[in-house]
């Protein structure tokens, strides 16, 4: 428990990232507030895919992603669509994106990648138990799945990154896809099989109870909207809706709105949302019995806790545009195309915002020159796989602990 003279800490967000920074700073020690506008879990951590995958180390733009950017613009069935609109004021990013894909910075981004992933699965099932969700954690392995040779050759540079950063997957034909999983559809032949990986089977709950943790050791939640911040005597000043706390250090971990508050800083980090969709069918989890990537189409399919969750799409359309429903029914249609039995079964559907930077490489530590201030946005649709790891980051720095929690 935090004593008078520990460091008095803000952290804005409560995602699953902010969460666990807040829970780890206040376990090591310090005086903590966990601010949001929303209760801890309720943003795109609500709705992600539960997939804990440190094999993801190939950013999102690889080499060759320029081709692509025009079926993004004209081609509202791809993965990753921009509408046209929204061009002029994405463009920006997307240079930067692009830039992003020439190999050497592709390789460089998977180094830092495999770094922040590194032993995340096993923190992850250790971090379960300590807040009494043991049950949240499946550890069945992620199943990818591609039609033909030539949906798997496109992902071939990934697959090769996955191997030199030391990950292990085993290659399944039909029959070894049938004898994982029975439901999946004809159209899926091959498989790419990573036995070790991990899904937490409903991200809201964990967050709630790693927040339930963090109040249990003395943390202090407050429902607030951050307006901006501001360095005042050696400290920092937190500005809210009517009023205003003092701090020691801030975390700024909020996701896709994060730059509301750092711009006027004078940090400007090119942060994008990546605008996922899901579709939860209630009560049909056991369609799948572990994380199943329909990997030709980018789509997530997960045995949830309360359904089958199916998530996936990126949509760069920023932050005030309406959900576009048709992104959810076309994962509605993939995923009744794909599994038999989901006819009649009872589905909602869900947008959130991710936070993507061009390299797919969340910016985690202190921020140059701003002494107190911290950084741990644009986790991207990995927030989930790195938030512990990134928690670590930040207090080990902050705290001067080096050995982790």
């Amino acid at each position: 428990m935090a004593d008078a003279n520990s460091p008095a800490v803000a952290v804005i967000g409560a995602g699953i990232v902010g969460t666990c920074i807040a829970y780890l700073l206040a376990k090591r020690g310090a005086r903590v507030t966990l601010m949001d506008r929303c209760e801890p879990g309720h943003g795109a951590s609500f709705g992600n895919s539960g997939a804990i995958s440190p094999g993801s180390v190939a950013p999102l733009a690889m080499p060759g992603v320029a081709r692509t950017v025009p079926g993004m613009l004209l081609d509202r069935k791809s993965p990753l669509f921009l509408p046209l609109t929204y061009l002029p004021r994405a463009m920006p990013w997307l240079m930067k994106f692009v830039a992003s894909s020439r190999p050497e910075r592709v390789a460089q981004s998977a180094v830092k990648l495999a770094d922040l992933h590194a032993g995340a699965i096993e923190a992850h099932q250790a971090l379960t138990q300590e807040v009494g969700v043991p049950e949240l954690f499946l550890r069945r392995g992620h199943l990818h799945l591609y039609p033909d040779e030539n949906a798997l050759a496109k992902d071939s540079g990934g697959w090769r990154m996955r191997r030199e950063h030391g990950f292990t997957f085993e290659r399944l034909e039909r029959d070894g896809i049938v004898a994982l999983e029975p439901g999946v559809g004809e159209r899926y032949r091959i498989g790419m099989f990573m036995a070790d990986h991990a899904t937490i089977r409903n991200p809201l709950r964990y967050v709630q109870a790693i927040a339930h943790a963090f109040t249990g050791r003395g943390g202090t939640i407050l429902r607030a909207y951050v307006a901006g911040l501001a360095p005042q005597d050696g400290r920092w000043r937190v500005e809210m809706s009517g009023t205003m706390q003092r701090f020691d250090h801030v975390v700024v971990a909020g996701g896709a709105w994060s730059r509301f508050l750092l711009d006027p800083l004078g940090i400007h980090l090119a942060i994008e949302s990546q605008r996922g969709y899901h579709v939860q069918f209630e009560g049909a989890a056991n369609t799948v019995s572990r994380t199943v990537i329909l990997a030709d189409r980018k789509v997530f399919i997960t045995p949830m806790e309360q359904g089958l969750r199916v998530g996936g799409t990126v949509e760069i359309a920023g932050l005030v545009r309406a959900p576009d429903a048709r992104r959810a029914a076309l994962l509605t249609s993939i995923v009744r195309e794909t599994f038999r039995g989901l006819e009649g079964v009872p589905a909602r559907e869900w947008m959130g915002h991710r936070p993507c930077m061009p390299d797919s490489v969340p910016v985690v530590g202190a921020a140059p020159g701003r002494r107190g201030l911290w950084l741990a946005v644009g986790h991207g649709h990995l927030g989930l796989t790195d938030s512990i790891n990134s928690a670590r980051r930040i207090s080990d720095a902050m705290l001067g602990v080096v050995a982790s929690a």
